[in-house]
């Protein structure tokens, strides 16, 4: 058998690295640019709307005017003895002028919603491209790091190279998922909650001139609710890393302000009920596991299930922990469920991490049931 050389594999090696993050590097570049594109197509569409709706505003209004003035000048014609000449001419006049400006102005809202129509095709387009450019950044990165990746005390763990391989991209895979899980809820949460209040506060002086102060304080009040639901999302991407009040206050707590906070934002009703005590020092790991279950298992029932209540138990007994999560909402056919769901996925790895067991209950039409058991070591 031929003796690799390993000083060749290396420099290939590095030559291949060096390839593939100067590749990492023009989709970011690219991704960047087409965000900022996105950004700026999504400021002119708010304006565009904003002077339509103006615009609407006005063509009505002057509508209003062209229709008096036809009206008097119908009057004058049917009466048209009683009136001078220059009366009636006059009255034409007027008639004649407001139809020209309505005629104008509805060419411009004509205008406006071309260009309101181009702008919102243009979003969608940019939209996949990031899209796009997301899932390339992260097909790169999973290479680059498997390349990186030093796979010695992995391979004393499993028995052949296939299984080595396979483990590794495993893990790469879900680290960077959770990399870009994050960046994306930070873009499209906070960041753009942000870039649209400065938007609303740079046209505060327009709605000023042109629908005085009461418009503002309706402004104002929209403001409000943005920085509110910004401060959610912000509050949200804490918990997803790691809630602080975990270490300070315990599993149950914590949880139950958890629970409080999605009950709020997602108008739906979750009953936690305790049972039993708890040790939140004894067994940390165990306590940011079971966190993560509940926090995943109510997350996927917000965003999927359109239920309108959901019941958490949480029982500590002797020798086990047992987690109970039921909802009434619309349910889904196990068979047909997606076997790579990644949530799904995770919750089975942390059970299984924990020795513990899951079982997932629902059928259409008449909700879930997620049932855990960990076992107390």
């Amino acid at each position: 058998m031929q003796k690799v050389d390993t000083q060749s594999l290396d420099v290939i090696i590095n030559k291949m690295i060096s390839t593939v993050e100067a590749s990492k590097d023009e989709v970011f570049e690219f991704g960047e640019s087409v965000r900022s594109e996105n950004e700026r197509l999504s400021s002119e569409l708010e304006v565009v709307k904003i002077e339509l709706r103006t615009l609407i505003e006005e063509v009505d209004r002057f509508e209003i005017e062209a229709k008096k003035a036809r009206q008097y000048l119908s009057e004058l014609s049917a009466n048209f003895q009683k009136y001078s000449e220059n009366e009636v001419r006059k009255a034409y006049e007027i008639a004649h002028m407001h139809h020209l400006k309505v005629m104008t102005l509805r060419n411009e809202e004509k205008s406006l919603v071309v260009r309101r129509n181009e702008l919102e095709q243009r979003i969608k387009n940019v939209k996949e491209q990031i899209e796009r450019a997301e899932r390339i950044s992260t097909q790169v990165s999973v290479v680059l790091n498997y390349l990186n990746s030093d796979f010695k005390q992995v391979g004393e763990l499993v028995e052949n190279a296939k299984q080595k391989q396979e483990f590794g991209m495993c893990i790469i895979e879900a680290q960077e998922e959770e990399k870009r899980r994050l960046s994306r809820e930070i873009h499209d949460g906070p960041a753009q909650m942000l870039a649209h209040l400065i938007l609303r506060a740079n046209l505060f002086e327009r709605i000023i001139k042109q629908k005085g102060q009461e418009a503002v304080i309706d402004e104002v009040k929209g403001m409000k609710e943005s920085i509110r639901d910004t401060l959610y999302e912000v509050r949200k991407i804490i918990y997803d890393l790691r809630p602080m009040a975990l270490d300070d206050l315990g599993l149950v707590p914590t949880l139950r302000k958890y629970f409080e906070t999605m009950s709020d934002y997602h108008h739906i009703e979750i009953a936690f009920q305790p049972i039993g005590k708890w040790n939140n020092t004894t067994y940390p790991r165990m306590a940011v596991a079971l966190f993560r279950l509940a926090q995943e298992s109510v997350q996927n029932v917000c965003k999927h299930a359109k239920a309108t209540k959901i019941d958490v138990k949480l029982e500590f007994m002797h020798n086990q922990v047992s987690l109970l999560v039921r909802d009434n909402g619309q349910g889904f056919n196990l068979l047909e469920r997606k076997e790579q769901s990644f949530g799904l996925t995770g919750m089975r790895e942390r059970v299984d991490l924990l020795n513990g067991t899951i079982d997932i209950r629902s059928k259409v039409g008449e909700g879930t049931l997620i049932s855990v058991r960990v076992p107390i070591e």
